[in-house]
């Protein structure tokens, strides 16, 4: 067994429809039958059987067994397999339906007509159930298994034992999870159960590297997280895989991230405003220019283990969407009040931001003050550049930041002559 959601989709399904059926049979419904010659009798006196036709029986019934609550869920995992053609070409069947929903409910049909062949009682065979359905895989998935990566994210917590956010991954709670990896699972110092990041999808032979590829999304995710809240959230530094029914193994998702402050705590009526956020950032996202580069730099600052470190990483980043002109122009600072402060707080912020750039240059020369010191500032600026990347990837400031800017410190110096 290769793909456990499949299996799990089908295995139901199969459950339910024998409770249907054996309801049918025991309420009075007739199995049809049919004469064959049994064999073993003497030739010139030939043995007969009675073998019950259980595949008519089952199609009979077509429409209240899709009535199941299982019914879906086997369909559309099926319909998401590519080779259900080539189960129902194995199967006998000649004409195979175009449309893949209409597919999947054939095979399930043919599926149960296997499970139940000569059976007048519909009672579930364990053994039988197995081979049925290690047939179906077999054909349905064409070489591809199902690989599972999972990690513990540090700094978040969800009420809901899961947040689906599409496209196979998911957030969920270790507590309410089963067989996950014991280390993902052990509890936080908080008392908090931990969550984890599933992520779920089929691979075919000549795919790109399953860790890659989960490395990748992993990634994406967090810089997501990370936009939509300013606890910096973290992954644990070892995430698990597993492929089919093999065990999980470990593998390294990166540096050491720096001590997590606070939480990220998402109750039910937040989790459609976080799965569209996140939805929106990934669509968003550019991979080059001014905005992809500040973006690397603003994930690379929430990494950092050091304040300092950080608040060069932010400074980099303001610099590159906002003062392309260089340090002696001279307007970073307006640029970034304009942006992001009220009017009457527009002041305190050059201020601060001028300080940041003073400290910077005193770090440089190795007398700049220790962590306790440039933590508060590295924040503000993280919050300032965090704003300032939300808003042009969920579209509502355009690219071209310098001359949003400008533009708003124009307007404040035509108001202000005005009311001179």
């Amino acid at each position: 067994m290769r793909n456990r959601q499949l299996h799990a989709a089908v295995a139901a399904f199969a459950e339910e429809a024998a409770w249907q059926l054996a309801a049918d049979a025991a309420e009075g419904a007739e199995v049809p039958f049919e004469v064959v010659e049994a064999g073993g009798g003497r030739r010139d006196v030939p043995l007969y059987c009675y073998r019950p036709l259980t595949g008519a029986f089952i199609e009979e019934r077509a429409s209240l067994l899709g009535r199941l609550p299982s019914y879906l869920p086997a369909v559309h995992a099926l319909a998401a397999c590519p080779g259900v053609d080539a189960y129902l070409a194995a199967c006998g069947e000649a004409q195979v339906p175009a449309d893949p929903r209409r597919r999947a409910e054939e095979a399930l049909r043919l599926l149960l007509a296997r499970v139940f062949r000569d059976s007048t009682d519909f009672a579930l065979v364990p053994e039988r159930l197995h081979a049925a359905y290690d047939e179906l895989e077999a054909l349905v998935l064409e070489g591809r298994a199902l690989v599972e990566v999972v990690a513990a994210v540090h700094g978040l917590a969800i009420a809901s034992d899961e947040i689906a956010l599409g496209d196979s991954l998911l957030l969920a709670r270790a507590d309410r999870c089963t067989d996950l990896p014991p280390e993902v699972c052990a509890p936080r110092a908080d008392g908090r159960p931990p969550v984890v990041v599933a992520l779920r999808w089929e691979a075919a032979p000549g795919d790109e590297a399953p860790l890659r590829h989960a490395e990748v999304r992993l990634r994406r995710l967090l810089c997501g997280l990370r936009l939509y809240d300013a606890v910096p959230v973290a992954l644990a530094r070892t995430g698990w895989s597993r492929t089919g029914a093999g065990r999980w193994q470990p593998f390294a998702l990166g540096e050491s991230a720096p001590p997590v402050r606070g939480v990220l705590a998402v109750p039910p009526a937040q989790e459609d405003e976080l799965r569209a956020f996140l939805s929106l950032v990934g669509r968003r996202t550019p991979r080059h220019g001014e905005v992809a580069w500040a973006l690397h730099r603003f994930e690379l600052a929430c990494s950092r283990s050091a304040p300092a470190d950080a608040l060069t990483d932010v400074l980099l980043a303001l610099r590159a969407l906002l003062d392309p002109e260089g340090a002696n122009h001279g307007r970073l600072a307006a640029r970034v009040a304009a942006l992001c402060a009220l009017p009457d707080a527009q002041a305190q912020t050059i201020e601060r931001v001028v300080h940041a750039a003073e400290l910077e240059r005193a770090l440089v020369a190795g007398v700049g003050p220790g962590d306790e010191a440039l933590q508060p500032l590295g924040d503000e600026l993280t919050a300032y550049l965090r704003a300032v990347l939300r808003d042009v990837l969920c579209g509502h400031l355009e690219a071209d930041l310098r001359a949003v800017a400008d533009g708003l410190l124009a307007r404040a110096d035509e108001q202000q002559g005005t009311i001179a």
